[in-house]
């Protein structure tokens, strides 16, 4: 109990009406294939002005170069692999535009675009991918979580969050992402239903980039789509274009302020595709075909924006030297993070894992001090 009142249990008994909880048929698109802006009702983007839009646009932009950069760190062996956000610049960057400063982020392990929304350094992004350490930022500083490697916990954690915000009076509204293979998990499940029941202010936002590393998305559910799931769990379903970034910012817009409202959660799917491989250590011309490609090529966020952008007198020569100087600053700061960071200590697998070990964990602990010390002791061929 929390002081007599009943925040820790559910808000309200009532059930939501089936058919308006349902997703749109078809997913909402502002800005067409050809840049062209049509306005959709209760999706208002007249909060955005000039500076927004070009603001959008250097994110996207900064993104997927420094995604670039990431890849060839990889190549280069200073990082173990990396997970690419290739085509879902305008998903991520999108909703993470609409957050507001208090709210707080829960990533799964794909989101350099919305972490530079938020203002992490990449470069620190990059340790786990490296394998020195979990990352070099603070969450805290960024209401940005780390990583999740582990498919579909962050939507627990983030729930969880959610709820004690909630219980602590906050107005902080937590959005954790997930992709499509992750709904085909218990932990994604378990956080919207919790999250529905008591009301937490929380945003489930699906990148359905079409592929759980090889799986397509028809051999994963047989639901209409993702976002119908939503009334299974007495919650809204929301669907947008995630390669039109005004409308992943409108409909994340839309399920944030109904979160901060007290209204509770909402699960947004984003339909986009993963142009790169699942992760450099995946082959994706195993599974998918050439034309496919090509027809996801034609959709590309950033040159459906850039057309955008251009058409209406908002992009230049100065703003795209500004982005050039933004991403060497930025690729720079990246390289000098990473190149040659050393690794940690192995037994800081042991830290920060229970309060109070058991034998079995002691056990363990030394039987790993003991290998590492024979290690020490062989000498090394040359």
């Amino acid at each position: 109990m929390t002081d007599g009142k009943t925040a820790d249990k559910p808000s309200s008994g009532l059930v939501p009406d089936p058919s308006t909880l349902l997703p749109p048929d078809e997913p909402i698109q502002i800005l067409d294939d050809d840049g062209r802006i049509n306005a959709v009702d209760g999706y208002p983007i007249d909060d955005l002005d000039d500076e927004d839009f070009r603001a959008l646009y250097r994110h996207m932009v900064v993104a997927r170069r420094i995604d670039k950069q990431a890849i060839n760190l990889q190549r280069q062996g200073q990082l173990g692999v990396y997970a690419s956000l290739l085509g879902q610049e305008a998903a991520q960057i999108g909703g993470a535009y609409a957050l507001a400063p208090q709210d707080w982020v829960f990533p799964s392990y794909r989101e350099m675009g919305t972490a530079l929304v938020r203002g992490v350094n990449p470069g620190q992004m990059l340790h786990q991918w490296r394998g020195t350490w979990l990352s070099g930022y603070d969450p805290y500083e960024f209401r940005f979580g780390l990583l999740s490697i582990p498919i579909g916990t962050q939507a627990l954690h983030g729930t969880g969050f959610a709820m004690a915000a909630k219980f602590d009076g906050s107005d902080a509204v937590v959005m954790a992402y997930f992709g499509d293979g992750a709904t085909s998990e218990g932990d994604p499940h378990e956080g919207m239903n919790f999250a529905a029941v008591f009301e937490a202010p929380v945003v489930f936002f699906v990148q359905n980039n079409q592929y759980a590393i090889s799986t397509p998305l028809s051999e994963q559910t047989k639901a209409p789509t993702i976002a119908h799931k939503a009334v299974g769990y007495g919650m809204p379903g929301l669907r947008c274009d995630g390669n039109d970034v005004l409308a992943s910012y409108a409909v994340t817009k839309r399920a944030v302020e109904r979160a901060r409202s007290g209204e509770g959660p909402s699960l947004i799917e984003a339909v986009t595709y993963r142009m790169e491989a699942h992760t450099t250590a995946d082959d994706p011309t195993r599974y998918r075909s050439g034309e496919e490609m090509e027809e996801w090529q034609r959709r590309d966020p950033i040159a459906r924006f850039e057309t955008f952008m251009k058409a209406n007198g908002l992009l230049d020569d100065t703003i795209k030297t500004e982005i050039d100087n933004e991403v060497e600053k930025l690729a720079r700061i990246m390289r000098e993070e990473i190149y040659e960071a050393p690794h940690g200590d192995p037994m800081e697998l042991f830290e920060h894992v229970y309060v109070d070990p058991g034998s079995m964990f002691d056990e363990q602990r030394e039987m790993l001090r003991r290998e590492l010390d024979a290690a020490a002791e062989t000498p090394q061929e040359s």
